[in-house]
C-alpha cells in the first residue's frame, strides 16, 4: 500500500466532518427503520435503497479529500460496490426482507473488505483503527445478514442496529482525528 507522504492534518480536517455526517446520518436512518417496525412497504424500500446511496455520497466526498491514488481507487470501487448495492435493494424489496437481508449482507461483506483496505491505509494519519474495526465486523455482520435471511421471520432491525454500530465507530474516529491532529 502507498503512505500518505503529506501531513496527517492535511486530509484529516475533512474526514473528520465527513464522519461527524456519516454518524448522524447512521442515527436518524436506523431511527427511521425502526419507526417502520421492519416492514417493506414503500418507504421502508426507500429507506435500505438510500443507505448505500448515502455511502455512495459519502465516497465522493471521502474521495475528494484524499491524498493518494490507491485510497481514491478503493474510494471508487465502493462507490461501484455501493451503487450495485443499491439497485440490488430496490429489486429485492419487491421479494420481500429475506431477499433484501441477502443483498444488505453482500453489501457489508464486500464494502467491509473495502473499508478495511483504506482504513490500513491511512492508519499512519490516526484515528483509522475504529474503521478497521468497523471493517472487520461489518464482514462478520453481513455473513449473519445473509445467515439471518434463512431464518424464521427475519427483520430490518438487524441493520438498523448495525447502521448505529457503524455510526458509532464514525464518531469515534472522528473523535480520534480531532485528538490526532491536535497532538501532531
Amino acid at each position: 500500500m502507498t503512505t500518505v507522504d503529506t501531513p496527517a492534518g492535511s486530509i484529516a480536517p475533512a474526514l473528520r466532518r465527513l464522519y461527524f455526517v456519516r454518524f448522524a446520518f447512521a442515527v436518524v436512518w436506523a431511527a427511521l427503520v425502526f419507526a417502520t417496525k421492519s416492514e417493506l412497504g414503500a418507504f421502508g424500500v426507500a429507506l435500505v435503497v438510500v443507505y448505500p446511496l448515502f455511502d455512495v455520497a459519502a465516497a465522493v466526498w471521502d474521495a475528494r479529500s484524499s491524498d493518494t491514488n490507491e485510497q481514491v481507487r478503493s474510494l471508487q470501487v465502493n462507490m461501484a460496490i455501493s451503487l450495485v448495492a443499491a439497485v440490488g435493494l430496490a429489486v429485492a424489496g419487491a421479494s420481500g426482507v429475506p431477499a433484501v437481508l441477502r443483498v444488505w449482507g453482500a453489501w457489508a461483506i464486500v464494502s467491509g473488505i473495502v473499508q478495511l483496505i483504506v482504513g490500513v491505509g491511512r492508519r499512519a494519519m490516526g484515528g483509522q483503527w475504529p474503521m478497521i474495526l468497523s471493517g472487520g465486523i461489518s464482514v462478520l455482520a453481513g455473513g449473519n445478514f445473509v445467515a439471518s435471511a434463512s431464518g424464521s421471520d427475519p427483520k430490518l432491525s438487524g441493520v438498523a442496529g448495525y447502521a448505529v454500530l457503524g455510526g458509532i465507530f464514525f464518531l469515534v474516529s472522528a473523535l480520534r482525528l480531532g485528538r490526532s491532529r491536535k497532538e501532531g
